[in-house]
């Protein structure tokens, strides 16, 4: 079974393990967004995500860096 938009700790931990090189503070939400879609963790629709979504998603990366 494969992540969703609301796994957002666990879509955190796997953009921490595929872009060790990012500072998520600094992350757009258009790339945020994109590279989500591009897990191959992920499992779910595209269009379903929102602001509120890829907001908790980088609050959860930031954490995660913390």
């Amino acid at each position: 079974m494969g992540l969703k938009w609301t796994d957002s700790l666990e879509l955190a931990i796997a953009l921490d393990e595929a872009h060790p090189e990012v500072d998520p503070r600094l992350v757009r939400f258009t790339d945020l967004h994109q590279w989500v879609c591009g897990l191959a963790e992920f499992d779910d629709v595209p269009a379903h995500s929102g602001e509120k979504i890829l907001e908790a998603i980088q609050m959860a990366w930031i954490d995660e860096r913390a």
